[in-house]
């Protein structure tokens, strides 16, 4: 027996030390507890699909960081630019520990964002860019990519000949660099064109009447592509009122429920995807990163010559169709159903 304590005594003595330096370096290294920290997600259109995914990766990494945080995606129900600048503005009166922002245009966000970052706020872009605001970081889609995606798949349904009217929102930074993407895709194919240009305005109805107004006037159209995610459900309820249903291929954008069930049913041929869910996931840690200061390049990210955050982050993108929509369909069960508090 006493040859076992003389054994066992050094290995406590070893134990006991190697807890205490692992305390010490994950006191080092670590963040200080969160203690009434407040995260805001700033959207336009906040009741739709693709925001609610986004919400729930919001929530989901408030649950990561614990106790002692809160977070809310506040903003306008329908597309309203002013009306997201004034619940941006709010946020920022709120002085709250960090913001993420999808702006929804780039010249009436960039001074106001410029004003959060001076007042030590930290302001992350997600999903829509303002590159010249001074933002920390921009998490989301290579949005020139997504349009290459787009139009390189309508092309293939086109077989490289035909007329096509694209549905988007002119204006809006993310949506015309995927626009850009489209024309790109398009200059390999020089036999398609694009007929006409239409602004939904983020509104799947608007959509669906200017559809219904150029097939009722048998305008030229042989596809159908949508840079935004109210166009697909648009532009499909258009065609599957008329019986048209895969007859003119749609390409859409996101993975809204509406756009997965016409997938399914073949009204739509195929949709690029993003994901919501992740920019708002590590958009949150990113902000938490920052009010705790814990990416030591320089003192302190407030008085840093640049940010101290990668400056883009390409979330990436998947294109749904028939082969893989019930995964989709599946994953999608499980977003937020209620934007809000968190």
């Amino acid at each position: 027996m006493n040859v076992l304590l003389r054994d066992v005594k050094p290995i406590k003595a070893l134990l006991a030390c190697w807890v205490v330096a692992c305390a010490a370096w994950l006191a080092s290294c670590g963040k200080a507890p969160h203690q009434d920290e407040h995260y805001i997600l700033v959207t336009n259109n906040k009741t739709l699909p693709y925001w609610q995914e986004a919400n729930a990766g919001f929530a989901d990494a408030v649950r990561q960081l614990g106790f002692g945080v809160k977070a809310e995606m506040v903003g306008p129900d329908t597309f309203s630019p002013n009306d997201e600048l004034s619940a941006f503005n709010q946020a920022v009166a709120a002085h709250p520990s960090g913001i993420l922002i999808s702006p929804a245009s780039t010249t009436i966000f960039q001074d106001p964002i410029k004003s959060a970052i001076k007042q030590g706020i930290p302001v992350i872009c997600i999903d829509s860019d303002v590159p010249d605001s001074q933002r920390l970081m921009f998490i989301g889609t290579d949005n020139f990519r997504a349009g290459q995606q787009s139009g390189t798949r309508m092309a293939e349904a086109l077989h490289g000949e035909g007329s096509v009217v694209v549905i988007t929102v002119p204006g809006q930074y993310n949506l015309d660099e995927r626009l850009r993407g489209v024309k790109e895709a398009f200059s390999r194919n020089p036999k398609i064109r694009i007929e006409q240009v239409i602004d939904d305005q983020g509104d799947p109805r608007k959509a669906n009447d200017e559809i219904s107004a150029l097939l009722g006037k048998k305008a030229k159209m042989d596809g159908i592509l949508c840079l935004e995610a109210s166009g697909g459900p648009g532009a499909g309820e258009a065609l599957h009122r008329l019986n048209l249903d895969g007859k003119i291929p749609i390409v859409a954008m996101d993975k809204d429920p509406e756009t997965l069930d016409f997938i399914a049913g073949g009204t739509i041929l195929a949709s690029v995807a993003q994901k919501p869910y992740t920019m708002a996931f590590y958009g949150l840690q990113a902000l938490d990163d920052l009010h705790h200061n814990v990416v030591h390049e320089f003192a302190d990210w407030r008085s840093a010559p640049a940010s101290p955050l990668p400056t883009l982050e390409d979330t990436g993108i998947g294109v749904v169709d028939k082969s893989n929509i019930q995964a989709y369909q599946d994953a999608a069960k499980g977003y937020t159903k209620q934007p809000g508090a968190m």
